[in-house]
Formats: C-alpha cells, structure tokens, sequence
C-alpha cells in the first residue's frame, strides 16, 4: 500500500510556495544577482516563447495585446508571493498549517494507493489561487476584446505562459544560487516540456468556459431560436430569475471547478512520480485544447450579436 507521506508532500507544496520566496537561500553578491536573474529570464523565454509560437499559429490575436496579455500574466505571480509572505505575521492563513489537520484522515483504495485529506486540500488551494489569477488577467485585460470564444481560449493561454514565465525564473534562479547550473538541466527540461504546458492545458479549459459564461446571452439566445433547451424559458417563467445571469454562474464555476481539479491531479501525479501517466495526460491535453481552438462553434463571431443585444 502506497501511502503519501505528509513530509514528502510538503517538500513538493514547498516546490510551489516557498522555493518561490528565496526560503533559506545564501543570497549572490548583487552582480552575481543580476547576472543569474537574467540567465534564469533566458532560459524562462525558451518554453514561453515556444509554447506561445505554437498556440499563436493555431489563433493568432493583436500582438501589442498578446504582449500585454503575458506580461500581466506575468506579474499575477506576486500577488501569491505576497501572500506567502504574510504567513509570516498572520499564521492563521497558511494553507500548510491548517492542511495538517487532515493529515490522518486517508483517502484513496486500499491496498493501492492512499492520499492523505491534506494532500487534497492544499493542492486544491494551490490551485484555485493560481488559476483564479490567471483568469482575473484575462478579465481585467481581454474582457472587451473578445470577439468569440477562441479568443478567450487564446488569451487564458498567453496568460498562463506569462504567469509560468515568471515561476519559471524564480524556479530556475533559486537552482543556480544554491546548487549550481549545472544542475539546471533537468529542472528546465521538466518544467519547459510538463509544468508550463500544464498551465497552458488548465488555463485553456478554463477559458473555453469563460468564453461560454462570457457570451452567456446570446449563447442562449441562440440555443432559444433553435429550440433545444425551451426548459431555460420555462424555468425563467417560474422562478423568475434570470437565467443569462445563473448559465454565466454556471459555466463559470464548472470552468473553475475542472481547472482546479486538473491542477491538483497533475501535482498529485508530480508527488506520487507517477511519469507513465503524465505524458498521455499531457498529450490527450494538447490534443483537446488543440480541438478547441479548431472548433467551428467557438470560432463564430458572437460578439455581433451580443452588440445587438446590448443596442435593444
């Protein structure tokens, strides 16, 4: 029976949170900082520009709001560092501390594989704030530029590449100043090939719903004139609320809900060295975000109509 033991968790839950922070790092003379700073922005480049070249050729979008799209992705990693940060004077807020509470309480098959409870629940945590950031770029940044829902997949997915750009400098830079590059070659290899395209596959379902949930009204509209779902018109008769508002709610939370699920599943897999499964998981990912992009519905211009709908 394979049980996950809490010290090894923590050690990759660190891997996420506090090697982010520079924990216990001898820090380089400052000329030594920027030179690696900037060597670790090099390498960084490498998966974010190959991944965004790849994606770019398959939905191309205005390069001065693809650039700006990123670099606010980008920044969306500090907003988690500051909050590792205040553990430091609101202990009551870490994640870490209050997950060990579960730490007895297994779940899993016996005899195969048993997770403990706080495994799951700070995974998840991790997350649902990295992924809530990545969407709150593309909805501070892209919201009124998005003409169908391809647009949302693409602009969730440069966002994702900023946001593991930044992670990726931080990753690399705390590998150089304590060990040395010359062990930098597999980090990089793992984290440009697996971890920034995981944040591109998550990134991407959800914004494939958060178009949905963006062009709720005239997706329903549409659904309406064709008569496939006549029960959305009902439902609004008798309990009078409006259902534009409740599907937006809806496809957000469903959107959220598989991002955060797929996020902790790739991290538990991470634990567990589980590789074997990793790779078809990542491939049947780039094959289903690469069926989104070439989906016909989500290519059609639905902010036509949701223009029409705001002009009556």
């Amino acid at each position: 029976m394979f049980i996950l033991s809490l010290p090894k968790f923590q050690n990759v839950v660190n891997a996420k949170l506090q090697i982010l922070c520079y924990n216990n790092i001898n820090k380089p003379v400052m000329s030594s900082f920027f030179q690696i700073v900037a060597a670790s922005a090099f390498l960084a480049a490498f998966p974010a520009g190959t991944w965004g070249y790849i994606f770019f050729k398959k939905q191309p979008e205005d390069r001065r709001h693809t650039i700006l799209t990123f670099g606010i992705g980008a920044l969306a990693v500090f907003p988690i560092l500051l909050y590792k940060w205040l553990w430091k004077y609101f202990p009551g807020i870490n994640i870490l501390a209050y997950s060990k509470n579960f730490e007895n309480d297994l779940i899993g098959i016996e005899g195969f594989v048993m997770i403990p409870l706080s495994v799951i629940i700070a995974f998840a945590f991790i997350g649902v704030i990295e992924e809530v950031m990545k969407m709150s770029c593309v909805h501070a940044v892209d919201d009124k530029r998005l003409r169908h829902i391809d647009d949302a997949i693409m602009f969730s997915i440069l966002a994702a590449l900023g946001f593991a750009f930044t992670e990726n400098i931080l990753y690399f830079y705390t590998i150089w100043s304590k060990q040395g590059p010359e062990h930098l070659l597999v980090p990089f290899l793992f984290r440009a090939v697996f971890s920034t395209f995981a944040h591109v596959l998550f990134s991407a379902i959800f914004g494939y719903y958060y178009g949905v949930a963006h062009f709720a009204k005239p997706l329903l509209q549409k659904e309406l004139h064709d008569n496939r779902h006549t029960w959305w018109d009902w439902y609004h008769k008798v309990f009078k609320w409006k259902t534009a508002e409740l599907f937006h709610e809806e496809k957000m939370l469903e959107g959220l809900t598989l991002a955060v699920g797929l996020h902790a599943v790739y991290n538990i897999f991470l634990e567990m060295n589980w590789t074997f499964i990793m790779v078809p998981y990542l491939v049947v990912g780039y094959v289903f975000v690469s069926h989104l992009l070439k989906m016909k519905e989500n290519q059609k211009r639905l902010d036509l109509l949701l223009d029409s709908e705001r002009n009556h």
